[in-house]
Parts: structure tokens; sequence; C-alpha cells
């Protein structure tokens, strides 16, 4: 029989249904910080494959989760492409900023695959080892990984990406084919190392208007998809546009998705009327409702379960777990699905 999440992923109902959370290998897990220590450097962690592979089945030994996802970054797509990459200690990925057609035009496709191979490597050795849980591969969507791109580090706004899709349109267009191409080679190659499902992460997408969503988050993302069918038809996709509020049936219905994930601020049931049915939800506990754990955390996970019974659904949270999260909050949060 298909592993659970898979069977989700083609449209069936299953109760209770796979479970796994957004950064579950991550800051908030002791055996991590301890790897993290030893490595020093985020980057380097995130390239070197066996540290890579440990800690992305870390969860699955402590908790038993139904999926792994790929332990890497969504700027690994640029750094692929040639643009600098480096992490700032408490401030996250900084970058030379892409802000001219020249800067642009020293990226290249050509260097994509031998950067990113330790990643694929980390794929293959999880493969090998993973079981009966899913592995979940993983990349930044066009839109998301543009936006570290021009801005060079993490933003509440983007101004810069954001003023670039509007005052330069056609050199933001050439970036995001850029990027649509480097994250096919990215993700084939995941997907060709053994990982059985892949994600499509755009964190940023609900700063967009209407249009600018269309156009700069559904029809990258699409052509993504469309692309990874012809190449990899049995490798379901899932994709995150965060915080997409009334688009998201428009991107379920576009993307090309087989699962769409709902952030925390999206009302399950909205959710469930604005998706086809045959599409899967994924989410959407608050991550500070897994911190507090306890009454708070069963009441809103009851909450979510009550909502999206009976439909394709994937447990999860509507963002990343935060470092302060207690793991037993997490093993009662498998608990209490488990036994629903």
């Amino acid at each position: 029989m298909a592993k659970r999440v898979l069977r989700v992923l083609a449209g069936e109902a299953v109760w209770p249904p796979p479970v796994w959370l957004m950064r579950q290998a991550g800051r908030y897990l002791p055996e991590y910080r301890a790897l993290r220590a030893e490595a020093g450097d985020f980057l380097k962690l995130c390239l070197n494959p066996g540290m890579a592979a440990e800690i992305t089945l870390q969860p699955l030994r402590r908790f038993g989760m139904d999926a792994a996802i790929l332990f890497s970054d969504l700027p690994i797509v640029s750094y692929g492409l040639g643009q600098a990459l480096r992490y700032a200690e408490g401030a996250g990925p900084v970058l030379p900023p892409i802000r001219t057609a020249a800067d642009l035009d020293a990226l290249s496709i050509s260097g994509v695959a031998d950067k990113v191979a330790p990643v694929w490597e980390t794929v293959r050795r999880v493969a090998a080892d993973i079981g009966d849980a899913t592995l979940i591969g993983f990349s930044g969507a066009p839109f998301t990984v543009a936006c570290y791109m021009v801005e060079g580090h993490g933003s509440r706004e983007f101004v810069a990406a954001r003023g670039m899709a509007y005052t330069d349109p056609a050199l933001f267009a050439r970036l995001i084919d850029l990027i649509v191409d480097a994250n096919l080679v990215y993700l084939r190659g995941q997907a060709d190392a053994g990982a059985e499902v892949l994600m499509l992460f755009d964190s940023w997408a609900g700063m967009l208007p209407p249009d600018e969503f269309r156009t700069w988050v559904i029809e990258p993302t699409a052509r993504i998809a469309a692309a990874l069918q012809q190449s990899h038809p049995h490798v379901p996709l899932i994709g995150f546009p965060r915080l997409a509020g009334t688009m998201l049936g428009e991107y379920a219905r576009g993307a090309g998705m087989q699962g769409v994930a709902i952030d925390t601020a999206m009302k399950p049931e909205a959710a469930a009327d604005m998706v086809p049915p045959q599409i899967a939800l994924q989410g959407n506990l608050d991550p500070l409702a897994l911190v507090a754990g306890g009454a708070p955390m069963r009441r809103a996970t009851t909450k979510i379960l009550d909502a999206l019974r009976g439909r394709p659904h994937i447990f999860n949270l509507g963002h990343g777990i935060v470092p302060q999260t207690a793991p037993e909050h997490v093993g009662a949060l498998v608990e209490q699905i488990r036994a629903a």
C-alpha cells in the first residue's frame, strides 16, 4: 500500500491524517543544536550531506512523523546560480543584491548542478534510510527566491524586489525565468535522488495584489509544475503560497499542485471551500499554539481536524516551528492526531 502522505496527495481522505511539521528539523531540537554548533556555518551545514541527512531524519526518530522534509534553505537556488550567499547570525541569508541587467548577466544556469550536488547527495542518503515515511524535497518558489536575490537579505516588505516588478518588469521577468530554470534543475535532481514529493515555498506571495500574484506567483509556479509533470509524473507537488488569502482558490486551480499548504491566518473551512476537493490541503496549526501546548494546543488541533475531516488533508503547521517550542509538545501533538 502507498505511503500515507502519497495517498492523500493522490486525492484520498486518510483518517487520521498524516502529520509532519514545517521546520520540524530545526532549532527547537537539542540534537539539531549540537550538529549546528559542530558545523559552525549554516551554509556549510546545508551543504554537508552527512550532517544534513542526519538533521532531516532526527524528527522521524524522535516523533515518528509521516514525512521528512529535506534540511536545506530557500536561497540555495540563488547560490546555485552563482550569487554569493552567506548567513549572518540572527539575520538570515545575506546576498549581493541583483539590481541591474549586468548583475543578472553575471548569473548562470550552467553551474547549478555542481553547486547543488551536495543537496542531492543528502537526498540520496535520507532516501536510503527513511523507511515507511515519505521524503519531501523542496525549493523556494520563483517570486520568493527573487525577493531575496533583489533585496539582498530578508525583509518585512521587500521594497526593492517589489519595486523592480513594477518599474522594470522585463528585468524582473528575466530573473523569474532564470529561477524557474534553476528550480527545474534542482528539483529534478532531488526527485532523481529519491525525493517522493516536492514542495515549493512561496513565503512572500501574500505581499502581492491579485494581478501581480497571478503574474509572479501562479504563472511561474504553473510552468515548473507542467515541466515536472512531463519529466517526473509520479512525483506530486505541494505549494505554499503563504498569506494568499482570497487568491488561494485561484492558486490551487492554476498552479498545478496536488497539495496546497495553508497558513495560520486562513480559516480551514474557507480553504476547503476555495480549493477543489481533489487537491489536498496541508496545515494549519499556529506555531505559537504548539509552543503553548496543553489545552490550547489540543483545542486548536481538534478544530482543524474537525474542519478538514472527509477531504484529503496532511496535518501541519501554518508556518515553521519556532525555536522556543518544547519537543514534548510536538510529541503530544502527534499522539493527539494519531488517536483522532
